[in-house]
């Protein structure tokens, strides 16, 4: 049911910043920025082959990724994200297996994907999520 690591999120105080990272000394282009109330976050997308790059910058104090700058001041990567033809039974699966879910049901994240997370106390201190396109939407 996995069929790719999606993509990796890294969380960072300023996309406008990091950008120039990630574009001037690695040559990557942006392939798409979106704001996702749901998370309070803003992203910004960098294809590398099959895998993106998502960099995430908080837009309240109290998002996700404002919590893990606060741990993490120099930021760094949030979650690893495996892309799945099945997301529900990927969770179901995951939850039949005794791994704690954050998320039982997914949710629209990022490019209108179905999301979900695992606990991080559950994967060895990395927090996963799993993703797959919307019903009847084009993956990206």
């Amino acid at each position: 049911m996995i069929t790719k690591i999606d993509h990796l999120g890294i969380a960072v105080k300023s996309i406008d910043e990091a950008a120039k990272y990630y574009e001037g000394s690695l040559g990557l282009k942006c392939t798409g920025r979106e704001e996702v109330p749901s998370q309070k976050v803003k992203t910004a997308f960098y294809q590398v082959g099959e895998t993106a790059i998502e960099l995430l910058e908080p837009t309240a104090p109290d998002s996700p990724i404002a919590l893990f700058l606060e741990k993490n001041p120099s930021g760094g990567i949030h979650h690893v994200a495996f892309g799945t033809t099945d997301i529900v039974g990927q969770l179901a699966g995951a939850k039949a297996a005794g791994t704690r879910l954050i998320h039982e049901v997914p949710f629209t994240g990022a490019h209108d994907k179905l999301v979900a997370f695992l606990h991080p106390k559950a994967t060895f201190g990395v927090l996963t999520e799993f993703c797959s396109p919307a019903p009847g939407a084009a993956a990206h």
